[in-house]
């Protein structure tokens, strides 16, 4: 069995420093949200979960193999000026050691470790933190085992 466990994790790549950590979702503002919900469901994606409400809603659309897609509503007259997408988000087991990861590789935090609490129906319990990379790309740590 322990042949076949390394040879699983070599063939999938599995992260030997942060346990746990993938892709969760990338994150992007859009100028209409249920344009672009509507485009995405065309394209197969699913709306697995949302949460806030006019300026602030977001929907986390499922990709259909463990990732995700969140789209936020943006203001529809503003120009972004850094183009759409807000950060990447890491699915990881422990967010704390994860951080402490990425704090020791040189990444500058910028928001520590913490509880929130998503406000959908139903409400889930979620732990985060942000960091920079190293051009300044801001990186999420997401820790939940219901999405």
């Amino acid at each position: 069995m322990h042949k076949i466990q390394a040879i699983t994790e070599t063939i999938l790549g599995v992260n030997k420093t942060i346990k746990g950590c993938g892709l969760h979702h990338v994150s992007m503002k859009v100028k209409d949200l249920e344009k672009s919900r509507r485009f995405y469901m065309e394209l197969g994606l699913t709306e697995r979960y949302s949460w806030g409400k006019g300026e602030k809603r977001t929907l986390l659309l499922d990709m259909g193999d463990g990732n995700y897609f969140e789209i936020s509503q943006g203001d529809a007259g503003q120009k972004p000026s850094e183009g759409m997408f807000r950060h990447i988000a890491l699915r990881v087991d422990n967010c704390d050691a994860a951080l402490k990861t990425a704090r020791m590789a040189g990444a500058e935090v910028t928001v520590e470790s913490r509880d929130v609490k998503l406000s959908g129906e139903p409400p889930i319990d979620i732990r985060i933190a942000f960091f920079k990379g190293p051009d300044g790309e801001l990186i999420e740590l997401f820790q939940n085992e219901e999405t």
